[in-house]
This record gives structure tokens, C-alpha cells and sequence, in this order.
């Protein structure tokens, strides 16, 4: 039958460390060809919102899942079907907000570790929502961080995130006045905002810093300037195809330039050592996301065998046999 795993279930048994060896993995699997990815389309609605899809398909585990949402009036409401391929079953319908935040955070985490110089020990995080939580939480699992700052506009929703993750990562994460002071002399920059215009300046950016920035999936919107995405010696992103579609940071700061985009290069093939990411302290590296469904089926296998594992959901009686006439 089919297993409905709640956001409780989840919470119970995914962590920010499996969750960045998920992505990890199913990554060096999309760069040999084991993975394969369908791009995040969309429909916008008549009187306001949009609903959003997107699929990937691992051969070698045998499973594919699509990544589904709507956003209306603010509300989002996530969900992933989680297929088996060799009986062809629907096994799961993981509700997804709560794994959708740790898998954003997962591949920024993946990105830190292959692209941040080793020795970063100040981390900036601008936004203070849900997503900078898993952000901040993901650079913390993969770097000895020695403090952190963060900005958001609202200044005591500010003061009380800072106090939650200085808390939940055991240092000191500092609020700051704005973006700029945020940004100045931090070795790893995250932004995760909803924000149209940019909220960090390439002048604010330090030599050999690296930058993930994960809040703009539309064309219009960018959290980077111009010049911070040209201060960048090396730009990765999760998939070309679809940050030609969505990523704004690029797309504008390009200004339909074809040339820029032959540099860029996919965090799946600098995971999997086909691709070089950093060569040196000085170089600036900047991860683009826009999010793939890869990594919502890495983190939903990994839920659907730990829920399974644990006796977690409940069981939906989807296409059972009714009695015979």
C-alpha cells in the first residue's frame, strides 16, 4: 500500500547531515547518467498563484518522483509522489515543506563543501525565514564555523533567529544592521530571500569568498548585482537547462550575453570530479540554485526507507481490489 508520511514523520527521522549525504550521492549519480532530471514547469492561475512541477527518475535505485506545490496568496502547500519502478507502485505521498527546506539547504551544503575554502569560518546568511534556517544549519554542517551573521529585514524577527540558530548550531550568530554589514569580510555568503532587486553588491565581497544563492527562481528577480556576479571566478549552478528558464541572478547580469554561460559549470559534475570547482584561496565561487527534483527524490527515498524502517505513516488503501462479482 501506499505510505502518506506527514511533515511529523519526516521531522522524526531526517536530518540536515543525511539530507546533505543524499544530495551528495544522487548528484555523482546525475553526472554519470544514472539520474536523469525533468525541469520545473509552470501554470500560472487566472485570478492569482501558480502550480509548479517537476520529476527525476534514478535508474540505478529504481525509483522516480515528482516534486508538486501550488503558491497562492503566500500559501504553499508541497507534495512528492515517490514511485517504485519494478512493480510500477506509488509507495509514498510524502507531504514535503519541511524535506523541501532541508534539501534546499542539503545542496548548498553539497556546493559549500566542494567549493568554500576549507579554512571559512564566518558564514553571513541574508533572509530569515524558514529556508536561511536550513542555509545556515547546512554551511554549519560542513565547515567548523566560529560565528555567523545574519540580516533580515525585520529587526526582532532578526534578533530571534539569531538566538534559535546560535542556539541549534552552538555559536554565536550575530544580527546585523543590513545586508552590507552582514557580507563584509564573511568567507561564505548565503542569501535566501524573496526579494526582486539585489540585496548583495559585489563591493560588499571579499576575495575568495563563496556565495550560494538560493532565493530567485523567476527571470525578473535576483538577490546578486551585476558586479557581484562578475566579481565570480567560477559560477555553478544545479541545471543549466533550467537557470536559463529562472535564474535571474545570471540571466540579468548576463544581459543576453551567450558567451557567459559556456563558463558555467553543473555542481553534479564538480561532485562527481568531471568538472573543476576551486584552484585557489583568492578565487570567488558562486552556487546558483534553483532547485532540481533530483534532490527531492534523494531525500524522499531516504524518508520513505526510514519511515518504513521505523513503522511511521500511514498506510492508503490507493487501487485496492474491491470484492469480485
Amino acid at each position: 500500500m501506499t505510505l502518506h508520511i506527514t511533515e511529523a514523520d519526516e521531522r522524526a527521522v531526517l536530518t540536515m547531515p543525511l539530507a546533505v549525504e543524499a544530495v551528495e550521492e544522487i548528484s555523482r549519480k546525475q553526472a554519470t547518467g544514472e539520474v536523469i532530471v525533468h525541469p520545473r514547469r509552470r501554470f500560472e492561475f487566472a485570478g492569482g498563484g501558480f502550480f509548479h512541477y517537476m520529476a527525476a527518475a534514478d535508474f540505478s535505485s529504481g525509483f522516480v518522483a515528482m516534486k508538486q506545490y501550488t503558491y497562492v496568496r503566500g500559501k504553499l502547500r508541497f507534495l512528492v509522489p515517490l514511485f517504485e519502478m519494478a512493480p510500477g507502485d506509488l509507495v509514498a505521498m510524502i507531504e514535503a515543506d519541511y524535506m523541501g527546506q532541508l534539501r534546499t539547504g542539503a545542496a548548498s551544503g553539497v556546493a559549500t563543501k566542494y567549493l568554500a575554502r576549507k579554512n571559512s569560518r564566518v558564514a553571513a546568511i541574508i533572509g530569515t525565514g524558514g529556508q536561511a534556517r536550513t542555509q545556515l544549519e547546512a554551511v554549519a554542517a560542513v565547515r567548523k564555523l566560529e560565528s555567523a551573521r545574519a540580516y533580515g529585514r525585520d529587526a526582532a524577527k532578526r534578533e530571534k533567529f539569531c538566538a534559535e540558530m546560535s542556539q541549534r548550531l552552538g555559536i554565536p550568530v550575530h544580527p546585523s544592521s543590513s545586508a552590507a554589514e552582514a557580507v563584509r569580510g564573511a568567507d561564505i555568503v548565503s542569501t535566501a530571500t524573496t526579494s526582486v532587486q539585489p540585496v548583495v553588491t559585489g563591493a560588499d565581497l571579499s576575495p575568495g569568498v563563496h556565495i550560494n544563492a538560493i532565493g530567485a527562481n523567476h527571470a525578473h528577480k535576483r538577490e546578486l548585482d551585476d558586479e557581484a556576479v562578475a566579481s565570480a571566478d567560477i559560477i555553478v549552478v544545479d541545471s543549466v537547462e533550467q537557470s536559463r528558464q529562472e535564474a535571474g541572478d545570471l540571466i540579468i547580469a548576463f544581459h543576453g550575453d551567450e558567451i557567459c554561460w559556456t563558463g558555467v559549470k553543473k555542481l553534479s559534475e564538480i561532485v562527481a570530479g568531471k568538472a573543476s570547482g576551486r584552484t585557489s584561496d583568492t578565487e570567488v565561487t558562486l552556487f546558483k540554485s534553483n532547485g532540481i527534483a533530483s534532490w527531492d527524490l534523494a531525500v524522499a527515498m531516504k524518508v520513505y526507507a526510514m519511515a518504513r524502517g521505523k513503522k511511521l505513516g500511514r498506510e492508503l488503501p490507493l487501487w485496492s481490489e474491491g470484492p469480485k462479482s
